[in-house]
């Protein structure tokens, strides 16, 4: 599956040093964004798969800004994904 490629690739590319966070993380969004490319019987599995996923994402990230107050939307809406949106909610709400 991609994500071995995926993987193989930010193991050779810029690690998180720890001073680097706003250009890793831009690019580690980006990367897990996009969906795979490529023309073989795996590459449209894997844009199959992305495809599911992120219907699935954008339907917790819709379900998410549904169940707060209309006040609270705007500082979550950015949010990439669901998960991020989570960890972000738990994060300032958690106990």
């Amino acid at each position: 599956m991609a994500t071995k490629n995926i993987i193989a690739d930010l193991n050779k590319g810029e690690k998180l040093t720890g001073t680097n966070y706003d250009i890793w993380h831009k690019k580690m969004t980006f990367l897990l964004n996009e969906p795979p490319e490529g023309n073989t019987a795996q590459s449209r599995r894997d844009l199959e798969a992305f495809e599911t996923w992120s219907k699935k994402d954008r339907c917790a990230r819709f379900t998410l800004l549904s169940c707060m107050h209309d006040d609270l939307i705007g500082a979550y809406e950015h949010c990439a994904t669901a998960k991020e949106m989570w960890d972000r909610l738990r994060f300032d709400f958690g106990g």
